[in-house]
């Protein structure tokens, strides 16, 4: 199957966007499955073991040594010292990455010989956030003095253990802590994986049956619920009978009328969506979801064209036509690796005509340690959202949202207030989530948000250093 995607590129001759004076050119490419054996420790990898889940599965890189293994002297030693030193002194994810995922760092780089790949990798957006080391990191501010394990206050919410009730009609469901690959900005680092030296992870109490049983009771006896966000972790690291089984459960609830399923794994592991059982499993859930009139989606998570395969197109096309209504993306906004309008437009183009995937979200970075040299201001997030509209569909353009805490999604440019000098934003809402059922307050304060302080003016910056003083 050909899979093409649009993405900017330069031409010998003035194209209409050029002469025409566009801040953005549209031009169609194809999409490529990088080369895997251009990597030493994948040199004799086969397209057959390239295409199974469980090769991919048994090949992620999770440590140092297994990285040394697979990129061999193509990057010098300071790299992988600097990844050491974030591993020992700054990371909140283990590391865990799968082969495909891999694959798209640094993917048109040509290995020359020794330490020829470093400063591609150094350079590159999916190793930023994958693989991130300690150099990338801020010295001045590496965590924001908001910033918190749980920034979202998530586990404040849970009605039953892992389900979160933060809006009216919604809920979120954490089915389980493990995922296929760890992001180092995972807004669910202080549950989501195995432990590192500065983050000792939280660990369900329940047994996985009693937990998912009262999720169900939970719902059964709320009708105001009507959708439902299967999470984690990541649905793709739960065995398909079991995941079938309680969305089978689900589906026979009255009140429920939306399921997505939230998957990263679309794109860091699409070999998994198109095994044959799982598509036919797809399809016996798609087909009972569509007679009870429920819609099925869903959503991935990419956060750069050049992790948009003709795989991770497969995979998608395959989930539509097992019979899911969507395959939406929400990406993560992140410095260094896409809050550029360009890279931006080029990811929404990718996913939209290479895969057909809906670019749905674009998420700040939450507020979590060791997070602030990705994060960006909401005044940046405003610039970006007003430089992408006009280019993709309507229905098309990514929203650029902050998650603020206590509140939920807004809109960047829904702010009450906003003190660019400190870098606090002020928002309200208009619901009440489950801790709140007995607050006058609820629907008439403000909840703030805080802007990386390194991206403050002096006055600003000042201001909290004085602060962290006091």
């Amino acid at each position: 199957m050909t899979t093409t995607t649009l993405t900017p590129g330069a031409t010998d001759e003035p194209t209409d966007a050029a002469r025409a004076g566009q801040p953005y050119e549209y031009r169609r490419v194809e999409l490529v499955e990088p080369d895997w054996t251009r990597f030493p420790g994948w040199r004799d990898v086969t397209r057959e073991e390239w295409h199974s889940v469980q090769w991919q599965r048994a090949h992620c890189v999770k440590n140092l040594r297994q990285l040394r293994a697979l990129w061999g002297d193509l990057v010098d030693e300071r790299f992988y010292a600097d990844l050491e030193r974030d591993q020992a002194e700054r990371a909140t994810m283990s590391m865990l990455v799968p082969p495909q995922m891999m694959n798209t760092m640094a993917p048109h780089a040509v290995p020359a010989g020794p330490g020829s790949l470093t400063e591609a990798m150094y350079a590159d957006p999916v190793r930023r956030y994958m693989i991130p080391v300690l150099s990338d990191r801020r010295t001045d501010w590496a965590s924001h003095p908001m910033a918190s394990r749980d920034s979202l206050h998530e586990h404040d919410m849970w009605v039953a253990e892992g389900l979160t009730h933060r809006y009216p009609t919604k809920v979120l469901a954490e089915l389980l802590p493990t995922c296929p690959q760890y992001c180092g900005h995972c807004t669910r680092m202080d549950l989501v994986g195995t432990s590192t030296p500065q983050v000792d992870k939280l660990k369900f109490l329940g047994k996985p049956v009693d937990r998912h049983a009262e999720m169900l009771d939970y719902l059964r006896r709320t009708p105001s619920v009507r959708d439902v966000v299967v999470s984690g972790g990541d649905v793709a690291n739960m065995p398909w009978a079991r995941l079938e089984q309680w969305l089978d459960a689900v589906l026979d609830i009255e009140n429920i009328r939306d399921i997505r399923l939230a998957s990263k794994a679309l794109a860091g592991l699409p070999q998994h969506w198109l095994a044959d059982d799982l598509r036919a499993g797809m399809e016996r859930v798609a087909t009972k979801a569509r007679r009870r009139g429920v819609s099925l989606a869903i959503h991935t998570h990419v956060n750069h064209a050049s992790s948009v395969t003709p795989l991770v197109a497969d995979a998608a096309r395959a989930m539509l036509e097992a019979g899911v209504r969507d395959v939406r993306n929400q990406g993560v906004l992140l410095d260094g690796v896409n809050a550029d309008a360009h890279t931006l437009l080029d990811l929404s183009f990718a996913l939209l005509d290479g895969a057909g995937i809906m670019p749905y979200y674009l998420y700040m970075c939450d507020m979590i340690p060791a997070a602030e040299h990705w994060r960006v201001s909401v005044a940046r997030a405003q610039e970006l959202q007003h430089a992408i509209m006009g280019y993709l569909p309507g229905f098309a353009t990514p929203r650029i949202v902050c998650d603020v805490p206590f509140v939920g999604k807004r809109w960047v440019h829904q702010l009450a207030d906003y003190d660019t000098v400190r870098g606090i934003s002020y928002w309200t809402k208009n619901y009440r989530t489950s801790i709140e059922a007995t607050d006058p307050e609820a629907l008439s304060r403000t909840y703030g948000y805080w802007d990386p302080i390194h991206t403050l003016p002096e006055e600003g910056r000042r201001w909290w250093a004085e602060q962290a003083d006091a």
